[in-house]
Protein backbone atom coordinates (compact mmCIF):
# COMPACT_ATOMS: atom_id res chain seq x y z
CA UNK A 1 0.00 0.00 0.00
CA UNK A 2 1.44 3.57 -0.72
CA UNK A 3 2.04 5.60 2.36
CA UNK A 4 -0.36 7.87 3.26
CA UNK A 5 0.93 10.64 5.27
CA UNK A 6 2.40 11.38 8.68
CA UNK A 7 -0.20 14.12 9.01
CA UNK A 8 -2.95 13.93 12.09
CA UNK A 9 -6.18 11.95 11.20
CA UNK A 10 -8.81 14.46 10.45
CA UNK A 11 -11.92 11.75 10.26
CA UNK A 12 -11.86 7.84 11.13
CA UNK A 13 -14.84 5.97 10.28
CA UNK A 14 -15.16 2.21 9.12
CA UNK A 15 -16.14 1.90 5.16
CA UNK A 16 -18.47 -1.10 4.06
CA UNK A 17 -20.09 -3.02 1.17
CA UNK A 18 -18.72 -0.39 -1.62
CA UNK A 19 -20.47 -1.22 -4.54
CA UNK A 20 -18.54 0.30 -7.33
CA UNK A 21 -19.70 0.72 -10.79
CA UNK A 22 -16.87 1.60 -13.38
CA UNK A 23 -17.41 3.21 -16.81
CA UNK A 24 -15.02 4.03 -19.52
CA UNK A 25 -15.19 6.82 -20.75
CA UNK A 26 -13.68 9.66 -23.05
CA UNK A 27 -10.90 11.44 -21.12
CA UNK A 28 -11.61 14.78 -22.60
CA UNK A 29 -15.16 14.38 -20.66
CA UNK A 30 -12.89 14.21 -17.20
CA UNK A 31 -10.33 16.78 -18.41
CA UNK A 32 -12.38 20.28 -16.85
CA UNK A 33 -12.46 18.06 -12.95
CA UNK A 34 -8.63 17.26 -13.12
CA UNK A 35 -6.90 18.97 -10.13
CA UNK A 36 -3.83 21.31 -10.71
CA UNK A 37 -0.96 19.36 -10.41
CA UNK A 38 -2.46 16.00 -11.52
CA UNK A 39 -3.56 14.24 -14.59
CA UNK A 40 -5.87 11.08 -15.44
CA UNK A 41 -4.17 8.20 -14.77
CA UNK A 42 -5.08 5.36 -16.84
CA UNK A 43 -6.00 1.71 -17.01
CA UNK A 44 -4.62 -0.20 -19.88
CA UNK A 45 -4.81 2.95 -22.26
CA UNK A 46 -8.55 3.70 -20.76
CA UNK A 47 -9.77 6.15 -17.80
CA UNK A 48 -12.44 5.42 -16.12
CA UNK A 49 -15.86 6.79 -13.84
CA UNK A 50 -17.22 5.18 -11.51
CA UNK A 51 -20.53 5.55 -9.55
CA UNK A 52 -20.02 3.96 -5.66
CA UNK A 53 -22.15 3.36 -2.75
CA UNK A 54 -21.55 2.45 0.38
CA UNK A 55 -21.70 2.58 4.36
CA UNK A 56 -19.92 4.95 6.17
CA UNK A 57 -20.21 3.69 9.90
CA UNK A 58 -18.49 4.60 13.36
CA UNK A 59 -17.66 8.18 12.26
CA UNK A 60 -15.55 10.44 14.21
CA UNK A 61 -14.13 13.98 13.45
CA UNK A 62 -10.87 14.64 15.13
CA UNK A 63 -11.57 11.82 17.29
CA UNK A 64 -15.06 13.13 18.24
CA UNK A 65 -18.47 11.18 17.29
CA UNK A 66 -20.66 13.89 15.89
CA UNK A 67 -24.44 12.90 17.34
CA UNK A 68 -26.89 11.64 14.87
CA UNK A 69 -24.26 11.53 12.53
CA UNK A 70 -21.97 8.30 13.02
CA UNK A 71 -23.53 6.25 10.57
CA UNK A 72 -25.29 7.08 6.81
CA UNK A 73 -24.74 6.44 3.29
CA UNK A 74 -22.72 7.92 0.92
CA UNK A 75 -23.24 7.37 -2.81
CA UNK A 76 -20.35 9.54 -5.33
CA UNK A 77 -18.86 9.53 -9.01
CA UNK A 78 -15.22 9.80 -9.00
CA UNK A 79 -12.63 9.30 -11.51
CA UNK A 80 -8.81 8.44 -11.03
CA UNK A 81 -5.92 10.61 -10.88
CA UNK A 82 -2.40 10.68 -10.19
CA UNK A 83 0.59 13.10 -9.14
CA UNK A 84 4.22 12.87 -9.26
CA UNK A 85 5.75 13.81 -5.68
CA UNK A 86 9.13 14.44 -4.20
CA UNK A 87 8.92 10.35 -3.61
CA UNK A 88 7.24 9.03 -6.82
CA UNK A 89 3.82 8.60 -8.61
CA UNK A 90 1.14 8.96 -5.59
CA UNK A 91 -2.43 7.34 -7.21
CA UNK A 92 -5.51 9.27 -6.13
CA UNK A 93 -8.78 9.72 -6.67
CA UNK A 94 -11.25 13.05 -7.34
CA UNK A 95 -14.82 13.82 -7.28
CA UNK A 96 -17.54 14.95 -9.39
CA UNK A 97 -20.52 14.24 -7.00
CA UNK A 98 -20.72 13.37 -3.29
CA UNK A 99 -24.21 12.80 -1.97
CA UNK A 100 -24.51 12.04 1.71
CA UNK A 101 -28.02 12.48 3.75
CA UNK A 102 -26.96 15.08 6.28
CA UNK A 103 -26.69 18.27 5.38
CA UNK A 104 -24.11 19.10 8.17
CA UNK A 105 -21.78 16.28 6.84
CA UNK A 106 -22.04 17.90 3.38
CA UNK A 107 -20.97 21.66 4.90
CA UNK A 108 -18.33 20.37 6.83
CA UNK A 109 -16.72 18.25 3.79
CA UNK A 110 -17.21 21.04 1.43
CA UNK A 111 -15.66 23.69 4.25
CA UNK A 112 -12.56 21.89 4.77
CA UNK A 113 -11.71 19.71 1.72
CA UNK A 114 -14.04 21.82 -0.91
CA UNK A 115 -15.68 18.38 -1.96
CA UNK A 116 -18.44 18.23 -4.28
CA UNK A 117 -20.96 17.08 -1.20
CA UNK A 118 -24.40 17.36 -1.48
CA UNK A 119 -27.21 16.32 1.03
CA UNK A 120 -29.97 14.09 -0.36
CA UNK A 121 -32.20 11.37 1.33
CA UNK A 122 -30.53 8.16 0.55
CA UNK A 123 -31.96 4.70 1.36
CA UNK A 124 -30.24 1.07 1.57
CA UNK A 125 -30.58 -3.03 1.78
CA UNK A 126 -27.80 -5.30 2.55
CA UNK A 127 -28.55 -8.65 2.87
CA UNK A 128 -25.91 -10.96 3.19
CA UNK A 129 -26.79 -14.44 3.34
CA UNK A 130 -24.39 -17.80 3.55
CA UNK A 131 -25.94 -18.18 -0.10
CA UNK A 132 -25.51 -14.60 -1.70
CA UNK A 133 -25.12 -11.09 -1.03
CA UNK A 134 -27.52 -8.89 -2.01
CA UNK A 135 -27.09 -4.84 -2.07
CA UNK A 136 -29.08 -1.85 -3.36
CA UNK A 137 -28.23 1.75 -2.64
CA UNK A 138 -31.15 4.73 -3.50
CA UNK A 139 -30.68 8.26 -3.93
CA UNK A 140 -33.00 11.22 -4.64
CA UNK A 141 -31.03 14.00 -6.01
CA UNK A 142 -31.74 15.50 -9.45
CA UNK A 143 -34.75 13.33 -9.11
CA UNK A 144 -38.31 14.89 -9.90
CA UNK A 145 -40.97 14.60 -8.07
CA UNK A 146 -42.85 11.46 -9.29
CA UNK A 147 -39.84 9.99 -10.86
CA UNK A 148 -38.33 6.96 -9.78
CA UNK A 149 -35.13 7.15 -7.66
CA UNK A 150 -31.87 6.89 -8.96
CA UNK A 151 -30.35 3.31 -7.75
CA UNK A 152 -27.35 0.62 -7.70
CA UNK A 153 -27.77 -2.54 -6.60
CA UNK A 154 -26.40 -5.86 -7.10
CA UNK A 155 -26.15 -9.69 -6.37
CA UNK A 156 -23.20 -11.40 -5.65
CA UNK A 157 -20.81 -14.25 -4.27
CA UNK A 158 -21.27 -14.43 -0.48
CA UNK A 159 -17.69 -14.91 0.03
CA UNK A 160 -14.76 -12.00 -0.61
CA UNK A 161 -11.89 -13.17 -1.95
CA UNK A 162 -8.35 -11.11 -2.49
CA UNK A 163 -7.86 -8.79 -5.15
CA UNK A 164 -6.12 -9.92 -8.08
CA UNK A 165 -2.94 -8.25 -9.09
CA UNK A 166 -3.21 -6.27 -12.17
CA UNK A 167 -7.27 -6.26 -12.77
CA UNK A 168 -9.54 -3.56 -12.82
CA UNK A 169 -11.02 -4.29 -9.13
CA UNK A 170 -7.32 -3.84 -7.98
CA UNK A 171 -6.94 -0.04 -10.47
CA UNK A 172 -10.46 0.91 -9.08
CA UNK A 173 -9.85 -0.13 -5.36
CA UNK A 174 -6.16 0.50 -5.29
CA UNK A 175 -5.99 4.79 -4.75
CA UNK A 176 -5.01 5.89 -1.06
CA UNK A 177 -5.14 9.71 -2.05
CA UNK A 178 -7.89 12.22 -2.57
CA UNK A 179 -6.93 15.60 -4.86
CA UNK A 180 -9.47 18.57 -4.88
CA UNK A 181 -9.66 21.80 -6.77
CA UNK A 182 -8.79 24.23 -3.33
CA UNK A 183 -8.44 27.56 -5.64
CA UNK A 184 -7.62 28.20 -9.26
CA UNK A 185 -4.09 27.59 -8.46
CA UNK A 186 -4.06 25.48 -5.50
CA UNK A 187 -4.89 21.37 -5.18
CA UNK A 188 -5.26 20.01 -1.89
CA UNK A 189 -4.02 16.68 -1.05
CA UNK A 190 -4.74 14.46 1.62
CA UNK A 191 -4.14 10.34 2.54
CA UNK A 192 -6.74 7.82 2.72
CA UNK A 193 -5.37 4.77 4.75
CA UNK A 194 -6.70 1.58 4.83
CA UNK A 195 -5.96 -2.35 4.16
CA UNK A 196 -6.16 -3.32 0.82
CA UNK A 197 -9.45 -4.71 0.62
CA UNK A 198 -11.19 -8.07 -0.45
CA UNK A 199 -13.97 -7.98 -3.08
CA UNK A 200 -17.21 -9.72 -3.64
CA UNK A 201 -17.93 -11.28 -7.59
CA UNK A 202 -20.52 -9.55 -8.48
CA UNK A 203 -23.44 -12.21 -10.51
CA UNK A 204 -26.15 -9.36 -11.42
CA UNK A 205 -26.12 -5.62 -11.77
CA UNK A 206 -29.11 -2.72 -12.07
CA UNK A 207 -29.06 0.33 -12.37
CA UNK A 208 -31.00 4.03 -13.21
CA UNK A 209 -29.14 7.11 -13.04
CA UNK A 210 -30.76 10.24 -13.82
CA UNK A 211 -27.80 11.13 -15.24
CA UNK A 212 -28.10 14.58 -17.12
CA UNK A 213 -29.81 16.17 -13.76
CA UNK A 214 -27.30 15.22 -11.54
CA UNK A 215 -23.69 14.66 -13.54
CA UNK A 216 -24.90 16.82 -16.70
CA UNK A 217 -24.93 15.76 -20.47
CA UNK A 218 -21.96 15.09 -21.28
CA UNK A 219 -22.19 11.81 -19.08
CA UNK A 220 -25.31 10.46 -20.41
CA UNK A 221 -23.13 8.42 -23.63
CA UNK A 222 -21.13 6.90 -20.35
CA UNK A 223 -22.83 6.23 -17.36
CA UNK A 224 -26.61 4.88 -19.55
CA UNK A 225 -25.22 1.88 -20.74
CA UNK A 226 -23.79 -1.48 -19.14
CA UNK A 227 -20.73 -1.09 -17.02
CA UNK A 228 -17.53 -2.01 -17.76
CA UNK A 229 -16.78 -3.63 -14.66
CA UNK A 230 -18.64 -3.93 -11.15
CA UNK A 231 -17.88 -5.39 -8.09
CA UNK A 232 -18.25 -5.00 -4.28
CA UNK A 233 -15.51 -4.40 -2.01
CA UNK A 234 -15.71 -5.71 1.57
CA UNK A 235 -14.53 -2.27 3.31
CA UNK A 236 -12.55 -1.68 6.39
CA UNK A 237 -11.59 1.11 9.04
CA UNK A 238 -10.16 3.84 7.22
CA UNK A 239 -8.26 7.01 8.20
CA UNK A 240 -8.99 10.22 6.19
CA UNK A 241 -5.60 12.56 6.93
CA UNK A 242 -5.23 16.64 7.33
CA UNK A 243 -5.14 17.76 3.71
CA UNK A 244 -2.05 20.05 2.20
CA UNK A 245 -2.17 22.79 -0.17
CA UNK A 246 -0.13 22.02 -3.36
CA UNK A 247 0.41 25.36 -5.65
CA UNK A 248 1.55 25.99 -8.96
Amino acid sequence: MESASSKSAFLTARWKYLLMANYAINPSVLKPYVPQATELDYFQGKTYVSIVGFRFLDTKVLGIPVPFHRDFTEVNLRFYVRYRSSEGWRRGTSFISEIVPKPAIAWIANLVYREHYAYAPTQYWIDHQEDELSIEYQWEKGVNRGSNHNFIMATAQPQAQPLVAGSIEEFIAQHYWGYNAYSEKTTLEYGVEHPAWSYFQVTSFEANYHTQALYGSAFVPYLEREPDSVFIADGSDIIVRQGSKIRL
